[in-house]
């Protein structure tokens, strides 16, 4: 009888520490990941860009599609000693030797950390350079004809994309990738040093301006920080 009562009183304690005791698998997935890769603070508020960007679409944008981009990198990053070691811009230069998971999201990641520094609210955006209009007056044409010819790349990127304005072998060149690639990869068609980048995806634009993305490019314009397009430009011509 007593015998019994001991065997019944260790089954009931061992139940009672299985049930506090989560089995390792179950530990391993509550664990957090490591953030090898940092979402870079957005360097304003979320509606210093009114009305030209809606406050919604920058939360949802910045808040959800950005951070997942960080999050899903960072998931790969946590079984992967050697993509942990690497930078992001180090990252891009390799991109081919990742699988597409790694590519779509590391390019994601910088891509919108360079896209919301192209921006500033009013007061704080500047005037390009002189040195910067020179360059694209001798490329371009003219400031409006640069314009024109980044909206125009921008419009006709097919689905989604960025729109670009690259540092090429001394020259100032426009070009669009597709999904989020970008410039430096050692997979891009058109390599260079981005200066400038816009984002084309819907979720950029579609709150506010729906389908009507020559709208969106246009008004765009308006928010540009070109007092880091000129700090861009001159680091990317002193190399």
């Amino acid at each position: 009888m007593i015998r019994k009562s001991l065997l019944l009183v260790l089954a009931l304690s061992s139940g009672a520490l299985q049930a506090q005791t989560p089995p390792p698998q179950a530990a391993a997935a509550e664990a957090p990941v490591r953030q090898v890769f940092t979402q870079a603070p957005l360097p304003y508020a979320s509606n210093a860009l009114e009305p030209v960007i809606d406050t919604a679409t920058i939360e949802l944008h910045y808040g959800k599609h950005h951070k997942a981009y960080y999050d899903t990198l960072n998931e790969e990053a946590a079984g992967n000693a050697k993509l942990a070691s690497l930078t992001l811009p180090q990252l891009l230069k390799k991109i081919s030797g990742y699988p597409a998971v790694v590519r779509n999201n590391a390019g994601g990641a910088w891509n919108h950390d360079f896209f919301w520094a192209s921006m500033a609210p009013e007061g704080q955006r500047g005037e390009p350079s002189a040195a910067l209009l020179k360059q694209i007056d001798k490329d371009f044409g003219s400031l409006d004809k640069f314009k024109e010819a980044f909206n125009t790349a921008g419009a006709k990127q097919f689905g989604s994309g960025w729109v670009w304005l690259i540092v090429q072998k001394g020259k100032l060149v426009v070009s669009s990738t597709p999904n989020q690639d970008n410039p430096l990869m050692d997979v891009a068609e058109t390599k260079g040093t981005p200066i400038l980048g816009n984002d084309v995806w819907e979720h950029a634009y579609y709150l506010k301006y729906n389908n009507r993305r020559p709208a969106y490019l246009k008004e765009w314009w308006k928010v540009v920080n070109w007092n880091e397009v000129n700090k861009r430009f001159e680091e990317a011509t002193r190399k």
